[in-house]
């Protein structure tokens, strides 16, 4: 298993190749659909986002409420697709890790190649287990989005695979086909 700490060099990103399962730590800003649609607002005006993006890790996510004890409840990663319209923006704004379930546009996986991005994918059905690896949680803005509001969370050796890396290289084509 290899080790990524999200505020890693761009020689870091370069190393890993699709395929790589991974033990993701540090700080990501999590999350969904409308967080995406208020962050491509701001990016199109020439605003900036409640975070700093360049370097910054996104995880399509939201996370349930803690239990006693906890930082989180269960954190799972929601299918990346849907988060496709509004992905270049991000990455044109410095974005450089992007963690999430299942495959990507071509256009997606074009910019994230293009911005020397890397995006990581989590199997479904771990949000229980990603919940464990939440060591911080809270709302970073937005709270009136309620569960799609932005986070800011820190990971602690989340378990990822590679799903597309630096080359292009994708765990959902063989050949480059599906």
């Amino acid at each position: 298993m290899t080790k990524l700490h999200t505020r890693c060099s761009h020689h870091d990103l370069m190393k890993l190749r699709a395929g790589t399962p991974v033990l993701l730590s540090g700080p990501v800003v999590a999350c969904r659909d409308r967080a995406h649609r208020r962050m491509a607002d701001l990016l199109a005006r020439g605003m900036p986002l409640p975070f700093d993006p360049m370097g910054a890790a996104v995880f399509y996510a939201a996370p349930t409420p803690a239990p006693p004890g906890r930082a989180s409840g269960a954190v799972g990663p929601t299918t990346s697709a849907r988060m496709d319209p509004w992905t270049p923006l991000l990455l044109q704004a410095g974005v450089r890790i992007l963690v999430g379930k299942g495959p990507r546009s071509s256009g997606v996986s074009a910019a994230i190649n293009s911005a020397g991005a890397v995006y990581l994918a989590a199997p479904g059905g771990t949000a229980a287990l990603g919940g464990g690896c939440v060591v911080s949680c809270g709302v970073l803005a937005w709270d009136d989005l309620g569960s799609e509001a932005l986070y800011s969370m820190e990971l602690r050796e989340y378990p990822v695979f590679v799903a597309l890396d630096t080359m292009g290289q994708s765990i959902f084509t063989r050949g480059g086909k599906p």
